[in-house]
């Protein structure tokens, strides 16, 4: 089956799923709660925002020598850089790593990245336990599944959910609360974290002036996984630089306030490079895999590449009305929502993944809520154009747009079928296009320019 057939296929199931919408409607009534909250502390919203979409586009107009300033400065502090060019290249180094420090344990902050490269398989193909430290990835990780949003990993899960899951997997009583659900994990993880020999994250930002890390995380997970063990690797993706360490005072307050409504993240860390010879605590090793995967292939799209200017807030999927709908699991991508509808056709390929595109109203409202500006319809309207001219549409589709087209460019033939037959000519498209919740809208026995002119003649 086609990955298109697939997402249709699922989002027709879960569409209609009251209990999922009701989850959802709930989580993200919450989220858009707090997010009013953190736009108030702004005096000028907009003008942060557009500092930052400028910042953020001149990192792609030099992108090249941030890169290697960046490399040359944290090399310098004694971390070692590894660039992979693709997923495969990544997880070479990464079973490399692993076997020279003979890791049998990693513990791993949230990081999409590393959902890309599928890191948690890999290392335990090797005899390596992954484990994700993050509360909502653990849980996810728990139940088998993918993180279900960039931000929120296990918004689909409901108290009720997890509190079942965790009555499953670790016998806690049904009724558990949040808190002790939470302080029950915190147990766990703590023997993982001062037991692994490797520690993962990602990086929200990196920071080509100092050579440096930014990771931010309101759980303390980050930190703890960078504490204890004797490696720390972080793998980013080569579009999350920033030029400087002073414009993270812009980025802070504008991710947390997109992502979660906070004024701050909880913890917002930089690392520039394994222990010195005269410090104590920290990594004795530190590898930074730069990872490409695509996004060279997004740059070289002109019109396609401001998408690299994502910073991963997770705002876009919150305010989109397809996402609300079809879940971030009937994406079948690591990242969903808008910015996986533009991102992932070039990622994973036009074939298998342009149906995304078209997934999408184009309401506006991801542009409305960007904090870097990314015109993420447009971009959407050019990679449809690009399926079409690719010839990646159905034929079917392209008889029906010709014949659309061919009747309502001369309004003679619009008014030349009556009313009657233009009903009974799309009531099929009740059952194969509009679904069983809602009808399609009848045609007048008479069309407008026939019933104007009877009215003038009155």
């Amino acid at each position: 089956m086609s990955q298109s057939s697939k997402f249709t296929q699922a989002a027709e199931a879960i569409a209609f799923d009251e209990k999922h919408r009701n989850t959802i409607r709930f989580n993200i009534s919450r989220y858009d709660a707090a997010v009013a909250k953190g736009m108030a502390r702004y005096r000028n919203v907009e003008k942060a925002k557009e500092m930052a979409a400028q910042i953020k586009r001149d990192v792609l107009a030099n992108w090249d020598s941030y890169l290697l300033e960046f490399e040359k400065n944290i090399t310098a502090n004694g971390a070692e850089v590894l660039w992979a060019a693709d997923t495969n290249e990544a997880t070479d180094y990464l079973r490399q790593i692993l076997t020279d420090n003979e890791a049998r344990l990693l513990v791993k902050s949230k990081s999409m990245t590393t959902e890309e490269i599928e890191l948690n398989h890999v290392a335990e193909s090797m005899g390596c336990e992954s484990v994700e430290t993050d509360l909502g990835e653990f849980i996810v990780q728990v139940a088998g599944e993918r993180p279900y949003h960039i931000v929120t990993p296990a918004m689909h899960k409901s108290k009720g959910d997890i509190a079942k899951l965790f009555n499953e997997k670790f016998n806690m009583p049904i009724d558990s609360t949040p808190e002790e659900m939470t302080e029950y994990v915190r147990q766990v993880l703590r023997k993982k974290y001062t037991s692994a020999e490797v520690g993962v994250t990602g990086a929200n930002f990196l920071i080509a002036d100092i050579g440096g890390i930014s990771v931010t995380e309101n759980e303390g997970n980050g930190l703890m996984t960078t504490a204890f063990p004797k490696v720390h690797i972080v793998i980013a993706g080569i579009e999350k630089l920033i030029p400087r360490m002073s414009q993270l005072g812009l980025f802070y307050p504008l991710l947390a306030a997109h992502g979660t409504g906070q004024q701050m993240t909880a913890y917002n860390t930089i690392f520039t490079g394994p222990r010195k010879a005269n410090e104590v605590d920290g990594p004795e090793k530190m590898y930074v895999i730069l990872l490409d995967n695509g996004r060279t292939d997004v740059f070289a799209d002109a019109e396609g590449y401001e998408s690299l200017a994502c910073i991963r807030c997770g705002a876009c999927l919150n305010a989109c009305p397809v996402y609300k709908t079809i879940g971030g699991y009937t994406y079948d991508t690591t990242y969903s929502g808008p910015i996986g509808s533009v991102l992932t056709p070039f990622l994973r390929g036009f074939k298998d993944f342009s149906h995304l595109s078209f997934a999408s109203t184009l309401c506006g409202k991801c542009v409305e809520v960007c904090p870097v500006r990314i015109p993420l319809t447009d971009i959407l309207l050019a990679n449809r154009r690009k399926t079409v001219e690719k010839g990646l549409r159905p034929s079917a589709e392209k008889m029906i747009m010709k014949g659309f087209g061919y009747v309502t460019s001369d309004r003679k033939k619009m008014d030349f079928v009556p009313g009657i037959i233009k009903n009974a000519a799309t009531r099929p498209f009740n059952y194969m296009a509009w679904g069983p919740k809602r009808e399609m809208p009848e045609f007048a026995k008479k069309s407008f320019s026939q019933q104007y002119k009877d009215k003038k003649q009155d």
